[in-house]
């Protein structure tokens, strides 16, 4: 695949390559049949972010291959984008060519869509921006129809919102989700879909409650809250939970609560270690965990992560990196075994490959 573009022809292979990646990587765990799940084979990326190289006084859209950071490819289609994106890349870079205010040491522009059509365009300079960049900002804005950021060393420029709101199907049930410019949220929509479906499919004959570690803005909380008495959630970044607590009341759930601390934390918090004055209002002894979900980053779960969540019965785990994964499934299939396995393929065209495993203590 060159930069920004698929080889729609090359997909299924590449798909089925990593399946068997994967069943040869886990087979010394031997789980249940894998159910993969693959991705459409373009416009499937909603975020997307360009340099822009400035040539012969003409702005173009330009990305780096890793470890080439001297030479810029320019781009010229992005067919692994969104349809959204791919109608904004046009028409903002002749604005923006066509306007040397909003050119001016312009150098990325960052586009966050959704499958709705909903987007924010962020412009990001080397330069202070003025009243001037605003008024012409503002005219592109209504010109193009996206929501127009500015930001510089020191100045964000918000001109409508800084957010979208996504909306995913689950179990004929729709759940809407404000993703925030500078939060993270997955770039696969239609994958995050499926991930979110399977979580909850495989859930639903869970009971008690459900604890949740690395929560985001609750991405994966509000499905799984319709299989549990109550939720407990936690998540360290200030972003992340202020969306989280926003899509909790969007969704008009009231069985969840979100704290703000790391899985560390609550790791000591939970085993008595420390006390935190986050917890002052909330009585862990009070809930009935029976589940505990982990969606931990690409380094997977710390040891004392690690050995806490053994303790619940079922443990519900997304990766993002298959060898982290691997590691911790040394330790967790010590005391659990794995009921369900999934590959999600969230990166189509690269290495990269996601799983979800469910598994439930040995003794039950």
């Amino acid at each position: 695949m060159t930069l920004g573009t698929a080889d729609v022809s090359q997909y299924d292979q590449l798909f089925n390559n990593k399946i068997e990646q994967t069943l040869a990587e886990f087979a010394e765990f031997n789980p249940p049949q894998l159910a993969s799940f693959p991705s459409p084979a373009k416009h499937f990326r909603m975020r997307a972010e360009f340099k822009i190289w400035h040539d012969k006084n003409t702005a173009h859209y330009a990305m780096y291959k890793q470890g080439e950071y001297k030479q810029p490819f320019i781009i010229e289609n992005f067919d692994i984008g969104s349809s959204t994106i791919n109608e904004l890349m046009p028409k903002l870079l002749k604005e923006i060519n066509d306007n040397d205010v909003l050119k001016r040491k312009l150098f990325q522009v960052e586009f966050l869509t959704t499958t709705n059509g909903d987007s924010v365009t962020t412009l990001i300079y080397h330069r202070a921006l003025d009243d001037e960049w605003e008024t012409s900002a503002r005219k592109l804005q209504g010109d193009i129809d996206t929501k127009i950021i500015g930001r510089s060393r020191g100045q964000k420029i918000v001109l409508s919102e800084d957010f979208v709101i996504e909306e995913f199907s689950i179990e004929q049930k729709t759940f809407k989700y404000q993703q925030v410019e500078t939060g993270f949220t997955q770039p696969n929509a239609k994958v995050c879909e499926q991930m979110l479906s399977w979580a909850q499919t495989e859930s639903k004959h869970l009971t008690g409650d459900l604890l949740e570690l690395y929560c985001g803005n609750g991405n994966f909380t509000l499905p799984l809250a319709q299989n549990f008495s109550r939720v407990l959630a936690t998540e360290v970044s200030k972003t992340s939970v202020k969306s989280a607590n926003y899509n909790i009341g969007l969704n008009y759930c009231d069985n969840i609560t979100v704290v703000r601390m790391s899985s560390e934390e609550f790791t000591q918090a939970q085993s008595g270690v420390r006390e935190f004055t986050r917890l002052r209002n909330i009585e862990l002894h009070d809930y009935n965990f029976s589940t505990v979900f982990v969606d931990p980053p690409r380094a997977g779960l710390d040891k004392e992560t690690e050995a806490m969540v053994q303790k619940f019965d079922n443990i519900l785990y997304i990766s993002c990196n298959p060898s982290t994964l691997k590691e911790n499934l040394k330790s967790l299939c010590q005391t659990h075994h794995i009921k369900s396995f999934a590959f999600f393929d969230q990166f189509p065209y690269t290495e990269h490959r996601e799983c979800g495993v469910l598994l439930s203590r040995k003794d039950t």
